[in-house]
């Protein structure tokens, strides 16, 4: 959302920012429907205070023994008139506000110009791909180990589902262990557990709605399962005034997402690349206007480190302005080699979001011995995503007979395996031993 009285005073930035993203002029539209408000507002205001006058005059006649008809009668003539400026006021307010939502964040200054993808700039990599002969993809992988079982998750649930068994199992939750331990031991981030279903205003908040709301599940009751767990954590300080001595506050949590793909058909239909559910580890960080662009170097950083001790090469790039979405004024992708597909694929995305997400959350923060209070900054990213960091590992740590190798960081998780290996294998094995 944004500041009308911002809009009113510059009017040429906000629609020089909407054009970049490829939109026509907005803020005529805009102002005509805030000058149409006022207006109504201006004459209920003075409906009101004709009245409250009008009214006590007739108490003084009336004190004095006279005749009120007249002044009766105007009464009687605001109060019908006042609850039909108050539709029309409360309609233009509607448009006003659906025609505001609809709005994307302003880019900033430094995202560079496109319309796609193809206008990304990578700005760096780290690790060298590996170029492996006889190259499976994860779902082969998985299911010659017997460990994926994609047939019986779509009898159970339709498309876009995986069930992990054994030990497949229990790497993808020392994937998302290893990654809530870093980000909360050394990166100082606060682990919550949240619900996964909110309510719509906390959709709204973070900007899923009303925009997004053919790619999200909703519950029969009317709540909304979450797309990421941002919108948890976010709200978290909805309708607050936070101290300024708190900020930046850096919150993380581990949990299962859930998002229809309503965009996506025919993408990526294969494997594990895009479920309607998923795991995902979040970052998220509320801060000052002062501190956001430094918190978004250092929670992208973050986010990289990851796939540095898990040994997986990436490359990190800039979004273009088309590609930027719809609540970020910038963002940063991480993606992750998959062989496979001979190509990096986004495993991460680090956004700021200034006070757009704030400003629906009615989010604050003061400093101390100031009454004037301002709107926090709001930043999200993945730290990373569970699921394709795992295809990221079966594919990169993939071995020439099938097995897969258990990075090192992870080991520990796992128990001390080193080698992921078709179940009855591993149960010969520890037989044996």
């Amino acid at each position: 959302m944004f500041d009308l009285r911002s809009i009113r005073e510059k009017p040429d930035f906000f629609d020089a920012g909407w054009q970049r993203r490829g939109l026509a002029a907005q803020t005529p539209a805009i102002l005509e429907l805030d000058e149409k408000r006022r207006n109504l507002q201006t004459q209920l205001q003075a409906l009101q205070t004709e009245r409250n006058d009008v009214s006590k005059e007739i108490g003084k006649i009336k004190g004095q023994g006279g005749d009120a008809a007249e002044q009766m009668a105007r009464v009687a003539e605001i109060k019908q008139q006042m609850p039909e400026l108050e539709t029309q006021e409360s309609a233009v307010a509607e448009k006003l506000e659906t025609l505001l939502s609809s709005l994307p964040n302003i880019p900033d200054d430094s995202v560079p110009d496109g319309e796609d993808d193809e206008s990304n700039v990578e700005i760096r990599k780290w690790g060298e791909p590996k170029r492996l002969n006889d190259i499976k993809d994860h779902v082969d992988l998985g299911e010659d180990l017997a460990l994926m079982d994609f047939e019986t998750a779509a009898k159970m649930s339709g498309a876009r589902f995986t069930v992990l068994r054994g030990g497949m199992a229990r790497l993808e939750r020392a994937v998302g262990q290893f990654m809530i331990d870093v980000h909360t031991q050394e990166n100082g981030y606060t682990e919550l557990s949240v619900p996964l279903m909110v309510r719509e205003e906390c959709m709204y908040g973070t900007g899923q709605l009303p925009k997004f709301r053919d790619d999200q599940f909703q519950t029969t009751r009317g709540d909304w399962l979450i797309p990421t767990a941002e919108v948890a954590l976010t709200n978290t300080v909805r309708e607050q005034i936070l101290d300024a001595a708190d900020l930046p506050l850096r919150l993380t949590a581990l949990t299962a997402s859930f998002r229809q793909e309503a965009g996506s058909a025919g993408k990526d239909t294969r494997g594990m690349i895009r479920q309607h559910q998923f795991y995902k580890v979040e970052l998220v960080s509320i801060t000052s206007a002062e501190q956001s662009m430094a918190e978004l170097e250092r929670m992208t950083a973050c986010a990289e480190d990851i796939l540095q001790r898990l040994e997986i090469p990436y490359r990190t790039i800039i979004k273009c302005i088309g590609d930027t979405g719809f609540t970020a004024v910038k963002s940063y992708d991480i993606e992750a080699w998959i062989p496979s597909q001979n190509t990096y694929r986004e495993i991460s995305s680090c956004s700021n979001c200034y006070e757009f997400q704030a400003r629906r959350m009615k989010a604050r923060y003061r400093y101390h011995g100031e009454k004037e209070t301002h709107f926090v900054h709001t930043l999200n990213g993945s730290g990373v995503a569970v699921g394709r960091a795992l295809v990221a590992i079966i594919e990169n740590y993939q071995q020439p007979d099938g097995s897969i190798e258990i990075p090192k960081v992870l080991v520990p998780y796992m128990n001390g395996l080193t080698v992921l290996r078709a179940e009855t294998q591993q149960h010969e094995k520890a037989a044996h031993a």
